[in-house]
């Protein structure tokens, strides 16, 4: 069955359903935030990247400032036991001569 030339033009002016209209942005929206969503969790698993390789040197500088600590320690702990020996020889000289 034809459509009058009149029925075309009610058609035209007839606004397309809510739905149809309300769907396109939706989905264009939705589209967009999860590309800039996606965008960011990429760049933040670049970040956590960096992080870990900043971290891993860090800890082998943390662990070769305690290695020197500790040898630091044991070096003076050592000066500390020939000082105190070589005090306890003079104090014993002193008291030897009385």
């Amino acid at each position: 069955m034809a459509t009058s030339p009149s029925q075309q033009v009610d058609n035209l002016s007839l606004p397309p359903p809510a739905a149809e209209e309300a769907e396109s942005p939706l989905s264009s929206l939705i589209y967009d935030l999860s590309q800039h969503v996606q965008m960011a969790m990429e760049n933040m698993l670049k970040m956590i990247n960096e992080i870990d390789q900043n971290s891993s040197g860090i800890l082998e500088d943390v662990e070769k400032c305690k290695d020197s600590a500790l040898e630091r320690k044991k070096s003076l702990e050592e000066e500390k036991e020939r000082f105190q020996k070589a005090a306890f020889t003079v104090l014993d000289m002193l008291n030897s001569r009385e």
